[in-house]
């Protein structure tokens, strides 16, 4: 990542090393189309999509690209993310291989359908 902070998310996805771009544009799309009403944003310095909460975020790894729904919904998709390195909150893609857009569209429905579920207002 260059030395200045991108204040955008498209400064963001822009300064991805070009090993992980692709994988980051992707991301960037999935997520937006998943949550068209979430304000995009950046929060810790990464890409991050918001309505009333968090609903989730993503980052670039020298050789992954980290997708940080909530843990709640990594535990309903344990059995589908056992490829993928996981941590409490975090999914790991490497770039050397696919991203599974359809795993990633379906974690990011699930989020948005937790976060209507609680909070009637985002609605």
């Amino acid at each position: 990542m260059p030395k200045s902070k991108p204040t955008t998310v498209a400064e963001y996805v822009a300064a991805v090393p070009e090993k992980g771009r692709k994988h980051a544009r992707e991301m960037r799309a999935i997520l937006r189309k998943a949550a068209p009403k979430a304000k995009e944003t950046l929060k810790w310095g990464q890409p991050a999509y918001e309505a009333e909460r968090i609903l989730f975020a993503f980052a670039a790894f020298k050789s992954h690209l980290n997708f940080n729904p909530t843990p709640s919904v990594i535990r309903q998709f344990a059995k589908e993310l056992a490829p993928y390195r996981t941590g409490k909150g975090s999914i790991q893609f490497p770039y050397d291989e696919p991203l599974p857009n359809r795993l990633i569209r379906r974690l990011a429905a699930l989020r948005v359908k937790e976060l209507k579920e609680k909070d009637a207002r985002w609605m």
